[in-house]
């Protein structure tokens, strides 16, 4: 979409004093959305991260960057890192907590129904997309969106997430970020396939997801989240951090 279309659609919806104001509300939209378009019915993909095996490396981060492309400072996933201390003894070393983010390609996104020009839209196989021809850029979506999983690309002006590396699973490959994980972190797979590698761990383990009492049904599944960072999901995270010769933290990169 060119700048002059979008910035017309922008103005559209927010006019000069005394006039009314154009809100997309949950309800009003939910009416106009669209049903599931595009994507293969048949399948319903999701991910499993084991946070047992996340080193916290980055690895996932540069990889989705430079897979598609995203510009400088913004991120479609990356390995938020925090540090625990003891309450009783802050004294004791911090302990240091890895959390990989992303978008959840939620079964009810609430997303998609806030979205005034139907750009973000939820696939038959659960990938929750954006039509980047169709978006104006208004950001209704990024405040929806309770997993602070979505940016307005500065580049573009549009809305900006992680689409499960649409461009490689639609041809039988693995999300960049999958396919570069240094500790076997994530699995990519398909959950109405019964001998999926992602249908066995679900089995097998007891996962969570985040956020949990949005009730949006995420599509990315977590083993061995820790109840304390279940509703955490902002947090800056350096790619690497950088130490002095005794071992003294200095900065970031």
């Amino acid at each position: 979409m060119d700048s002059s279309r979008r910035d017309f659609l922008k103005g559209a919806c927010s006019v000069t004093a005394g006039a009314a104001i154009c809100v997309a509300t949950a309800e009003t939209a939910a009416a106009a959305a669209p049903m599931r378009r595009g994507g293969d019915a048949s399948r319903r993909y999701a991910m499993v991260v084991d946070l047992r095996k996340c080193i916290g490396c980055q690895a996932c981060t540069v990889a989705c960057s430079m897979e598609n492309q995203v510009p400088l400072g913004d991120f479609r996933t990356i390995v938020s890192q925090y540090e625990v201390r003891d309450a009783d003894d802050p004294t004791q070393p911090a302990a240091t907590y890895t959390l990989p983010r992303l978008c959840n390609h939620c079964e009810d996104p609430p997303c998609v129904p806030v979205c005034p020009v139907q750009a973000t839209y939820q696939q038959k196989d659960g990938k929750v997309l954006v039509d980047a021809d169709r978006c104006v850029g208004c950001a209704y979506c990024v405040q929806a969106c309770p997993y602070d999983a979505r940016y307005i690309n500065p580049e573009t002006q549009t809305a900006d997430k992680c689409t499960f590396c649409t461009h490689r699973t639609d041809v039988g490959l693995l999300p960049a970020c999958v396919e570069t994980c240094t500790g076997g972190a994530r699995v990519f797979g398909d959950l109405l396939d019964p001998d999926s590698e992602i249908n066995a761990l679900l089995a097998e383990h007891e996962v969570k997801v985040l956020r949990p009492e949005q009730g949006t049904s995420p599509h990315v599944f977590y083993i061995g989240l820790d109840d304390r960072f279940q509703g955490k999901v902002d947090g800056q995270a350096a790619l690497w951090v950088v130490r002095d010769d005794q071992g003294h933290r200095i900065g970031e990169v």
